[in-house]
């Protein structure tokens, strides 16, 4: 059963989107604290959001940026607001899809069916800036080309992405590529950093791996590099 997240702070509307939703066979939950909503959903692993744009605290614009920045959940904007800037603001942040209220129930049931479909069977896909990597065959889709990475070129960019732009660890590193982290040459895990680094580069890929001394390395895009 597919798992819908509501994020509406009027609960009538919420109560009512569950109801609704329910009705029509997803597993439905609503975000009811409105401190760190996306610290909250991640965890969740629903497969659709369906976002306000006016809420308290923080708007529903910017969840959408911290959301699509940290995963690849599909997200519907269902708001109020219907100025031509701001369903085009919301596109521009990752938004899948947005609507304005009121909706008439057909629509909206329809709008959810078809972005889940359009995520269907991107459970092992694993999103970058710009690019997606299959984590069960470490194929890498960028600039409309798929590339099979080396097995463990595969890994290094896995556990990058899987950490959501977090310092990984020399020793999380090691484990990921050979299941542990003791009796390995640092000069071998140098290698895999090296080869994955030139892959990156020949592909123009928007991201690079970033040392940070003595504590691992970063993935981060090359316009926040100073």
């Amino acid at each position: 059963m597919k798992k819908i997240a509501i994020v509406e702070d009027e609960p009538l509307m919420r109560d009512e989107l569950i109801h609704l939703l329910q009705k029509a066979g997803y597993h439905t939950f609503g975000i009811d604290c409105f401190h760190n909503i996306t610290e909250q959903l991640i965890p969740l692993s629903p497969d659709l959001v369906i976002l306000d744009l006016n809420l308290p605290e923080v708007s529903g614009f910017q969840i959408c940026r911290n959301l699509k920045e940290k995963s690849p959940i599909p997200v519907l904007i269902l708001t109020s607001r219907d100025q031509m800037r701001d369903e085009l603001h919301a596109l521009e942040l990752g938004a899948d899809e947005y609507l304005t209220k009121p909706c008439r129930k057909e629509r909206l049931l329809a709008r959810v069916s078809n972005i889940l479909k359009r995520f269907e069977g991107r459970a092992n896909l694993l999103e970058g800036n710009g690019f997606l990597l299959d984590r069960q065959t470490y194929t890498l889709y960028i600039h409309n080309n798929s590339v099979i990475l080396p097995k463990n070129q595969g890994k290094l960019l896995e556990i990058f992405l899987s950490r959501r732009g977090e310092v990984v660890s020399k020793e999380d590193l090691c484990i990921a590529l050979w299941g542990t982290a003791e009796f390995i040459d640092e000069n071998a895990l140098q290698v895999n950093l090296t080869r994955l680094k030139k892959t990156m580069a020949n592909l123009s890929m928007k991201q690079q791996i970033i040392p940070l001394r003595g504590i691992g390395y970063r993935l981060e895009k090359k316009e926040e590099m100073t």
